[in-house]
């Protein structure tokens, strides 16, 4: 087992991850840029190291300072949690030729699967249901309105290297697919310096489904049922809860399969997601694996009893996996708390928390890393918490959300509080109802 983690990254995460090593009885080592210099993942760890200035570019996705930090700590392990360099193939290829395990996927499969052309191409290849589209890269918009004329409109223009919604665009009829073509491929040059794109059949009234899977090193994977990530805006996830209220046993079923078919195929070691779109006649197709931990994680935790952070660093150590699919015996929700004013389209608001009342009481976790008087940076993701609640069923589960809303109290900056306070509210929500379009029309109601 590992004697010293470093943690590259920051905020909730990096304390989420901090607490599972303690538990297990690792040393820790945070890294930190001067504007976390305060955070409480840098007063948890055992051991701390700046390694930049406020830019990301200059300290959390500086390979050599981190690399750097590893080596002074003596650290013989690096979890990366999510975002920053969690899925960057290089950071993981660096690590093993400095003797540091990744915890975290390989080189080669991050490349295999973080690459959304190549992943659907291997997905094909292993039996997965895909959504039908364009084999690879579209050379010219001759090529892709020939195509989007066989499948039928509408189509969605997606960028090869997108993430965040970056570089998509669905077209509904032949006369907006030039402007979109164009568009869509100016904004993905712009946001990942490839200008490549693919086309797919868009589908209907789709649901966001993702499937929790992991594998170990001897070729197992096993998946730890679904979760329900529809609610979004601008393709950014706002709340998650599992089970999904669309699913049923015998899709879950052929979800779980097809995602451990997924993972076994590649050969998958790790915690990662397989994340499908389910259109409104049940049918599924594999939209994208993540091959890291999930920010929405927690609900998966809660329902089965099961710590994936600890599963991602004895699967890293070598530890087989037990191999057994798990259906959740309970219901959880997950609202992602964000410092942005939801009333004013949800515009970042950092600033410093003057005041912070968190809620308790059974069945309630709190993920967070902020405290009164702590001063969110402008300089990185507005999320501030996740508020996770869990109960025998949804209707149960979507109350005691409502009764934790109301007890948390954050003032001297705008957060999305009341936002979830409405959807809790929402009647397509509270009937389970709900697609991927929600948000584009979904109103606020009336500031009290």
């Amino acid at each position: 087992m590992f004697k010293k983690i470093l943690i590259a990254n920051r905020g909730e995460i990096a304390l989420r991850i901090i607490r599972t090593c303690k538990e297990m009885g690792i040393k820790t080592v945070a890294v930190y840029s001067t504007a976390d210099a305060e955070s409480l993942h840098v007063r948890f760890a055992d051991e701390a190291v700046c390694i930049g200035p406020p830019p990301s570019n200059e300290s959390y996705l500086k390979i050599s300072n981190i690399i750097a930090a590893a080596e002074i700590t003596n650290a013989d392990a690096i979890h990366p949690g999510y975002g920053f360099l969690a899925e960057n193939s290089k950071f993981s290829k660096i690590c093993a030729e400095h003797g540091i395990k990744f915890i975290g996927a390989s080189p080669e499969m991050i490349d295999r699967m973080g690459d959304k052309a190549s992943a659907k191409a291997t997905m094909k290849e292993a039996g997965v249901p895909t959504i039908p589209g364009s084999d690879g890269i579209l050379e010219s918009y001759e090529e892709t309105e020939k195509l989007a004329m066989e499948m039928g409109f509408p189509v969605m223009l997606k960028a090869t290297a997108g993430g965040g919604g970056k570089g998509m665009r669905a077209v509904w009829k032949k006369e907006d697919l030039k402007k979109a073509w164009d568009s869509a491929r100016q904004e993905a040059a712009a946001a990942f310096g490839n200008d490549g794109m693919y086309m797919e059949k868009l589908i209907e009234e789709p649901r966001h489904i993702e499937i929790q899977i992991v594998g170990d090193a001897f070729g197992k994977a096993c998946h730890l049922s679904e979760r329900d990530c529809s609610i979004q805006r601008r393709h950014q996830k706002l709340t998650e809860e599992t089970p999904s209220p669309f699913m049923t046993t015998a899709l879950r079923k052929k979800m779980g399969d097809a995602a451990v078919v997924a993972a076994e195929f590649i050969k998958y070691e790790g915690a990662g997601t397989v994340e499908f779109l389910v259109d409104k006649h049940k049918n599924f197709y594999f939209m994208e694996m993540n091959t890291r931990i999930q920010v929405e994680h927690p609900i998966t935790e809660q329902v089965i009893d099961f710590d994936l952070i600890q599963e991602q660093i004895l699967v890293a150590a070598g530890v087989p996996i037990s191999g057994k699919n798990y259906t959740p015996k309970l219901h959880s929700i997950e609202c992602r708390i964000n410092a942005e004013d939801p009333y004013n389209d949800f515009r970042p608001s950092p600033g410093k928390i003057t005041t912070l009342h968190s809620p308790g009481g059974h069945g309630v976790r709190l993920d967070t890393h902020v405290y009164a008087g702590y001063v969110i940076p402008p300089n990185y993701d507005s999320m501030i918490a996740k508020l996770i609640t869990t109960a025998q069923t949804r209707t149960e589960a979507i109350n005691k959300m409502k009764r934790a809303l109301d007890e948390f109290v954050i003032e001297g900056v705008k957060t999305t509080i009341p936002f979830h306070r409405a959807l809790m509210e929402h009647p397509e929500y509270l009937a389970g109802k709900y697609t991927t379009k929600f948000m584009e029309d979904f109103k606020m109601p009336e500031q009290k």
